[in-house]
C-alpha cells in the first residue's frame, strides 16, 4: 500500500492529465508544504510528518474561511471548503468523541491533574498514547478544560 504522501503524489498526476489545475495546485501546494517540513525538520517524509502538515494546512484554511465568512467573501469561503476537503482525504479519521472522552478521562486519572493548571501534564501523557496520531489535540483541550475545575 502506498503511503499518503506517495498517493498524494499520484493524485497530483491524475489531476494534471485531467487538467483540473483546482486540485492539482492545492496537492502541489500541500506537497510542497510537506517537502518543506522535511527540509527544516531534516527528516525524511513518511506518513506521520506528512499528516501533520496536511492537518496544520487544514487548519490554516479552516481559520482563513473564518475570516473569510467576516469579512463577507462567499466564493473564497467555498473555495476553502473545496481545498479542506480534498486535503482531509488524505488525513485519517479521528476518533469519535466517545472514545476520545475515555482516553481523556483516563489521563486524566493517571497524570493525577486537579487543576487547569496542570492540564499540560494532561495533555503530554495522551501525546503519548498509541493512538496521538488520531487525536485532535484543539478538541482534547477543551475537553480537559471542561474536565479540571
Amino acid at each position: 500500500m502506498a503511503t499518503i504522501y506517495e498517493q498524494l503524489r499520484a493524485d497530483i498526476i491524475v489531476a494534471m492529465k485531467a487538467r483540473d489545475s483546482v486540485t492539482a495546485t492545492s496537492l502541489r501546494t500541500a506537497d510542497a508544504a510537506i517537502q518543506r517540513a522535511s527540509m527544516d525538520q531534516n527528516k525524511p517524509v513518511d506518513d506521520a510528518l506528512a499528516v501533520a502538515t496536511l492537518r496544520k494546512a487544514v487548519k490554516n484554511l479552516a481559520d482563513a474561511k473564518e475570516e473569510f465568512a467576516k469579512g463577507g467573501r462567499a466564493d473564497l469561503v467555498a473555495a476553502n471548503d473545496v481545498e479542506m476537503a480534498l486535503l482531509e482525504k488524505y488525513l485519517p479519521k479521528g476518533l469519535d468523541a466517545a472514545k476520545l472522552e475515555a482516553l481523556v478521562a483516563t489521563a486524566i486519572a493517571e497524570t493525577g491533574a486537579q487543576s487547569k493548571k496542570e492540564m499540560g501534564k494532561v495533555i503530554g501523557a495522551l501525546k503519548k498514547h498509541p493512538d496521538a496520531g488520531l487525536i485532535d489535540f484543539g478538541v482534547v483541550s477543551k475537553l480537559v478544560q471542561a474536565k479540571l475545575p
